[in-house]
């Protein structure tokens, strides 16, 4: 499916904030059903918003590439719970990242949000990442790093409500038909697990795409 197949979609309905149920899932359901919700953040600069195309999942202590790999700590503990909430972190010391955390409280997951195909703010998320209009709208948020960046999440939107905060989720009518999933990207561990799904031949996938259909 295109990008304007998708985004002529996203206006049918009103803007539906996820709830939090949704969040309290199986990880790689949850990921799969986000490709076509709506990342949004309001600011008193503007308002930002773009539709999921590419996601990540981490699960449990027993997946070498997740966060609570080594156990609850201080810097994991959002893992933890309750579904619904932002974890996100500076990746390398360069780039921030934000997963909405699923399942059960108590059971460390979440949703690590790849790419966006932005629909509002354009101009603010290019003010934001100081590029041009050059710049293929395509490739404002392609990336973990280029998407917390355009959209202005920091290490303060860290255990934001995604239900409840300035930064939410929404449903806003947008329908994917056609999914493809394979292993995780940037990572040395945990590669063989086929746990990152993006919606397919969209131009705002980062990462490696030709790979097989989840099955």
């Amino acid at each position: 499916m295109t990008r304007a197949a998708l985004s002529s979609k996203n206006d049918l309905r009103p803007h539906l904030i996820l709830p939090r149920s949704f969040y309290e899932r199986p990880t790689l359901t949850v990921a799969e059903e986000l490709l076509g919700k709506v990342l949004v953040h309001r600011t008193p600069r503007g308002v930002s918003a773009g539709m999921i195309v590419e996601a990540e999942a981490y699960i449990g202590e027993d997946d070498p590439a997740c966060h609570a790999a080594p156990g609850p700590t201080r810097r994991n503990a959002p893992l933890y719970g309750p579904a619904g909430l932002a974890y996100v972190y500076l990746n390398y010391g360069i780039h921030y990242l934000v997963n909405a955390v699923t399942e059960a409280e108590g059971h460390p997951a979440a949703v690590l949000i790849r790419a966006l195909a932005p629909v509002e703010g354009i101009s603010l998320m290019k003010r934001r990442r100081r590029v041009n209009g050059e710049v293929p709208e395509a490739h404002l948020c392609r990336g973990p790093g280029n998407l917390t960046g355009a959209m202005g999440i920091t290490l303060t939107h860290n255990l934001r409500d995604l239900v409840s905060s300035p930064l939410v989720i929404e449903d806003r009518g947008g329908a994917v038909d056609d999914v493809s999933w394979g292993p995780r990207v940037g990572i040395r561990v945990g590669t063989e697990r086929q746990w990152r799904c993006w919606v397919t031949g969209h131009p705002a996938v980062s990462g490696r795409v030709k790979l097989q259909s989840h099955g």
